[in-house]
């Protein structure tokens, strides 16, 4: 027999003083049942326990249901002092009341089962995770290259990417693989390795258009500093290339790719073990990527202002530091690395290349200051060709005559004429029925034709020497950038209506400097030809529009008026770069590299420069007739037919 059962079985309890009591109802089948429910509840051990700290077990064994339903009173309630013993009239109401007092801790114990199953649920799990943990950490020191199944799964996965191959690219493909495929900087080149082979390399600024092999060439110039004894590059020695333009960072020194970041060890990202302890860990950027090599940055004049004046400060101390309100250096659970990372800094002693196709005057003076500077070239027509005879050799395709003349019109970058190629070989393949003939692709100048159609694209050059001398019309020369180009002047002069009332007119948009220039000719040339501009009615004009910034085209305006009045014939295949002065010398302008090859570009034979720009340029650069002057009337004799 159970406790229960001998606690509460009315047949084991013979009262001492035998009481009258109704006949048995269902009302004590109800208290029975709620004894049930308690002790199924609490269990009989607790309930029995909890009766005698009640002071209720004599009421327990009572024969009596008032006196039972007293000791369940006193036993949910928790109060023992309950003396009061109830009527029968009472019974059902406090029966009703202590149902639902029972039912409440049924359901309070229920939901505590189902949290207390969740937690041991978790826990367990956890557990198990931990050792889990612990086992793959000793199968891993035990054997360094074990891997999960899931790790197993990835790598397989990637290497069945990997094994994936389209193409080579066309860029790829056609990239200059030596100093000689660079075509047309053969200059910028030798200054280039030079500077790099020393054993005192020196930092670089590369100055140039886009698209004539600034970054290919530094690559290049590494390799073959690497294999001098005197240069300090080693065999190993990384080209790290980024773009300024990409370049972002975050005052709160958690984003600096270039010069390395310290991430928050527990939202942003630290090793595990170090995000448990709190520990942040720094990550080194570029700058040390680059350690004893070349960081080269494109478009170095596009970077934020703040993140190169960070650069110039690691070029100065050759190292990168960094700091977090995180780190303590008196924790023991920071690591000696970290701990060297903080306290000493990342190493980044490199050589920095920086390539822009901004003017010098647009780069960070301090920048400057630091670094020597190199300018590469435009590309003339010819180099031009021989960059798409190069690759079209690469891509085993014959041109057609004047194909790679064709080319050169439309561009004057190297990185352009051969995507135009490359479009040009795709079409011609695809005319061709997608095989390649015996005798080799041949790509027709009909194909380069519907390649600029496609591409929208226009001649780069539209303005053309001439071989026929011509009233009122003169090539002068601008700079644009790196590019050099020629502006084509015109005049027309007609005797005025009315003597000394007469009107001169020219370009609203040419700006106010050149209308200056215009007014400096005026006088100019009533010293040098005794004519008044005002005895006549002039129209100058700038074919093309256009704002003219700066006052070298005054001497190329002051030889269209003095054609235009006088009926002088200019020279069609001469150009002239160069500042009035109102006492008719020739003063010196800027850009004098570049505007040779504008000239050059555009057919020019004959190119006129200031005097004091005779140093700037050699004598036959691009195969030019180059005169330098002193003064309107020497300028005069090479410009005007017949008067040399």
């Amino acid at each position: 027999m159970s406790i229960f059962d001998k606690l509460f079985s009315h047949k084991q309890r013979v009262p001492e003083t035998p009481r009258e009591e109704p006949a048995p109802q269902p009302i004590d089948r109800e208290i029975d049942a709620l004894y049930q429910s308690l002790a199924s509840l609490l269990g009989t051990e607790n309930l029995v326990i909890q009766a005698g700290r009640m002071n209720a077990m004599q009421l327990l064994r009572s024969e009596s249901r008032r006196d039972r339903v007293l000791a369940l009173q006193r036993i949910l309630e928790e109060d023992p002092l309950i003396q009061s013993i109830p009527r029968e009239s009472e019974l059902p109401g406090i029966l009703a009341r202590l149902s639902e007092r029972i039912a409440d801790m049924r359901a309070r114990r229920a939901v505590e089962d189902s949290i207390e199953k969740k937690v041991n649920e978790k826990l367990e799990k956890e557990h198990q995770e931990y050792v889990e943990d612990i086992r793959r950490q000793v199968i891993k020191e035990e054997n360094p290259h074990a891997e999960t199944p899931q790790d197993a799964k990835k790598r397989e996965q990637l290497e069945k990417l990997e094994a994936i191959h389209l193409t080579q690219s066309v860029m790829e493909l056609l990239r200059p693989q030596s100093f000689t495929e660079i075509v047309g900087q053969e200059r910028a080149v030798k200054a280039l390795l030079s500077k790099l082979s020393s054993p005192y390399p020196q930092h670089l600024l590369l100055y140039g258009p886009p698209g004539v092999g600034k970054t290919t060439a530094a690559r290049l110039v590494l390799e073959a500093a690497k294999r001098r004894p005197e240069s300090p590059f080693g065999e190993d020695a990384p080209f790290v290339e980024t773009d300024g333009t990409m370049l972002r960072w975050d005052p709160r020194e958690i984003t600096d790719p270039l010069m390395g970041s310290v991430h928050d060890p527990i939202y942003q990202g630290a090793q595990k073990n170090l995000a448990d302890s709190g520990v942040p860990e720094p990550k080194p950027g570029l700058v040390t990527e680059a350690h004893g090599g070349i960081l080269f940055i494109d478009e170095i004049g596009e970077m934020d202002k703040m993140l190169q004046n960070k650069l110039l400060k690691v070029l100065e101390d050759k190292r990168a530091y960094f700091e977090s309100s995180y780190y303590d250096p008196t924790d023991p659970k920071v690591p000696p690395y970290i701990k060297k990372l903080f306290e000493e800094g990342a190493p980044a002693d490199f050589v920095l290349i920086g390539a822009t196709t901004r003017d010098a005057g647009q780069i960070n003076p301090a920048l400057r200051s630091r670094c020597a500077e190199i300018y590469f070239e435009p590309l003339t027509p010819r180099h031009i060709e021989k960059i798409v005879e190069n690759a079209a050799a690469k891509l085993k395709a014959r041109l057609a005559e004047g194909v790679a003349s064709l080319i050169a019109e439309y561009t004057i970058e190297g990185r352009k004429a051969i995507n135009i190629l490359a479009d040009a070989y795709s079409l011609a393949l695809e005319q061709a029925g997608g095989e390649i003939p015996a005798d080799g692709l041949v790509i027709s100048r009909e194909v380069i034709y519907e390649v600029a159609q496609v591409s929208r694209l226009s001649q780069f050059v539209t303005k053309k020497a001439r071989h026929t001398a011509e009233i009122g019309h003169i090539f002068g020369l601008g700079v644009a950038g790196f590019v050099g180009s020629v502006i084509e002047f015109e005049a027309v002069a007609f005797p005025a209506r009315e003597k000394g009332k007469g009107m001169v007119r020219f370009n609203e948009t040419a700006g106010s400097m050149a209308k200056d220039s215009v007014f400096n000719a005026a006088s100019v040339m009533r010293q040098l030809t005794g004519k008044d501009i005002h005895d006549y009615d002039v129209h100058i004009n700038v074919i093309g529009g256009g704002n003219i910034d700066g006052p070298s085209a005054g001497t190329a305006i002051l030889a269209c008026i003095v054609s235009a009045v006088t009926g002088r014939r200019i020279r069609q295949d001469v150009a002239v770069t160069g500042e009035i002065s109102l006492a008719g010398r020739v003063r010196p302008v800027g850009g004098v590299f570049e505007k040779a090859y504008g000239a050059r570009q555009a057919g020019i034979k004959t190119l006129v420069i200031p005097k004091e720009n005779e140093k700037d340029i050699p004598s036959d650069l691009l195969g030019l007739d180059i005169h330098a002057v002193s003064t309107a009337e020497e300028a005069f004799r090479l410009i005007f037919e017949g008067e040399a």
